[in-house]
């Protein structure tokens, strides 16, 4: 019996190495015939492809795609059973953004995105479906919600600023990192104008570790076992979305008493109400949209837009700075010349407006270091990239908005805030290659909001600290969390430059 089993594995291991051999040529056959006359490379591993390099060394593997792009604008790879073409010229880019629709691509935000945000994610909407929730989105952007939130991010900011410095010189004045403060920072700050007052300190906590697990979910395989990163991100976001949707419930108990906006939500449910009461009154159904459910989802995909990218640009704000004494003066300039610590006032929206150098800095920061920087589509139909090449359904492209910003300005290579300057206009010449913000019916909706966040931030760190950082060999290499930042973290050490720190208040 014992030899009949044996002579039976015996027999069947040879076919089954056969037929594994045939998936792996059948899979190698599909790649070479999609990538066609596609700079790439000629073999990849079975099923996986790159997806090893990819996670290990996400920069080293996004640089080559970008090296091997350098002619032809565009070049092909393979991950996870994907595959994928990644977009470097900006032409090219805008081909993808400008046909975000049923018949051609889909937004999809990160390549296993669905599995981790949902079918129904804000992200995924096309058409009419798409627009009438940006129109809905809008009054969460007016000059009155956004005068509502610099004061609150003020008031954050010169928190943090305060136990920076306090950190650095109870540590003797050594250097500290600052990617993790600035995170926990913009976790405070988006919460605090998202939800305001509706999140307790316990909820916050939760909140943070929760955001914590699905940032490092990011990063990994899209395994969805118990036990894997990716599994763990996938049940920290529905609870994140559960959390802001209870936050929605309570604002909408506080706007139908009429009291006035203290947060984005509020202001939302503001005019949702009204736009609830109008259908009631018309006999008409419920708009959509307007779940519970449905709102904390929304909520989670601000709060994604700007917490990664927001964290981003601000390290690299700090470094830039560092490595920019010119720059750093003439934005203290500007600074003192609208507002003093002394004053004990909330730059006003009037000043922030005013602050033209700054919001130039602002700008060039996100230019030189697009924080986002590949925006995940996928290829629904067959679809004419060029006259020579087709992009074949079903393969992730990924657009390039980093490569965009070194093309078309002058000497893209050099931090030149003066760019943006309105002798020069270069966000007006060169619009089309600034990207930062994506383009088309998905163009970032709060984009005034993060610009804000970053001038304030420039501002504020500025005026209130002398900073100086500790540089080393590659501390200004890009490394991707899942945003980019200085390989170093950031790493300063800290002190107060102003007599002392304003008393800031929302009275």
């Amino acid at each position: 019996m014992l030899l009949s089993w044996a002579a039976f594995l015996s027999a069947l291991v040879p076919c089954i190495i056969s037929f594994i051999i045939f998936l792996v040529l059948v899979e190698q056959t599909s790649y070479l015939r999609k990538k066609g006359g596609a700079p790439g490379p000629v073999f990849v591993l079975p099923f996986i492809g790159n997806a090893i390099s990819l996670v290990r060394d996400p920069t080293s593997f996004w640089d080559t795609q970008s090296s091997n792009s350098s002619r032809s604008g565009f070049s092909a790879n393979y991950i996870m059973g994907r595959f994928m073409l990644y977009i470097r010229d900006t032409n090219l880019s805008h081909l993808v953004f400008s046909n975000v629709r049923p018949d051609a691509f889909l937004l999809v935000g990160h390549p296993f995105g669905k599995k981790l945000f949902g079918e129904h994610n804000l992200i995924y909407m096309s058409g009419q479906e798409h627009k009438d929730l940006r129109r809905r989105i809008a009054p969460n952007f007016t000059p009155r919600a956004l005068s509502t939130y610099t004061s609150l991010q003020q008031i954050i900011i010169l928190k943090h600023l305060k136990k920076w410095e306090s950190l650095s010189s109870n540590n003797q004045n050594k250097p500290i990192s600052l990617r993790m403060l600035v995170r926990d920072m913009n976790l405070e700050t988006s919460q605090t104008v998202f939800v305001g007052p509706y999140l307790s300190e316990e909820a916050r906590e939760r909140f943070k570790l929760d955001y914590i697990l699905f940032n490092v979910g990011l990063m990994k395989l899209p395994i969805d076992f118990p036990g894997f990163a990716f599994h763990n991100a996938r049940l920290a976001v529905d609870r994140l979305a559960e959390t802001l949707s209870e936050c929605a419930i309570k604002s909408k108990t506080k706007m139908d008493n009429y009291h006035e906006p203290s947060c984005l939500i509020d202001f939302w449910m503001q005019e949702m109400l009204k736009e609830i009461y109008a259908a009631r009154s018309a006999g008409e159904p419920v708009p959509p949209h307007t779940s519970d459910a449905e709102i904390g989802g929304h909520l989670f995909d601000f709060l994604f837009a700007a917490q990664d990218a927001s964290t981003s640009s601000l390290l690299w704000a700090v470094a830039l700075l560092d490595s920019h004494p010119e720059v750093l003066l003439k934005v203290r300039e500007e600074v003192s010349s609208f507002w003093s610590p002394g004053s004990d006032t909330l730059i006003n929206t009037e000043q922030l407006r005013e602050m033209k150098y700054t919001q130039a800095v602002a700008r060039e920061v996100l230019r030189y270091r697009a924080p986002a920087t590949l925006v995940p589509h996928i290829a629904v139909k067959d679809f004419a990239l060029t006259e020579s090449y087709t992009i074949p359904k079903g393969t992730l492209v990924f657009p390039s908005v980093l490569d965009s910003s070194f093309q078309g300005f002058t000497d893209p290579n050099r931090f030149d805030p003066d760019r943006f300057s309105e002798g020069r206009q270069e966000d007006q010449l060169f619009k089309k290659n600034f990207l930062t913000f994506g383009a088309g019916a998905h163009q970032c909706v709060g984009q005034r909001y993060a610009l804000n966040h970053l001038v304030l931030f420039i501002a504020l760190f500025s005026a209130l600290l002398d900073f100086k950082r500790l540089r080393a060999d590659g501390c200004d290499d890009i490394v991707y969390n899942p945003t980019i930042s200085p390989k170093d973290g950031c790493v300063v050490s800290l002190s107060r430059r102003c007599p002392r720190y304003p008393n800031l208040s929302l009275e």
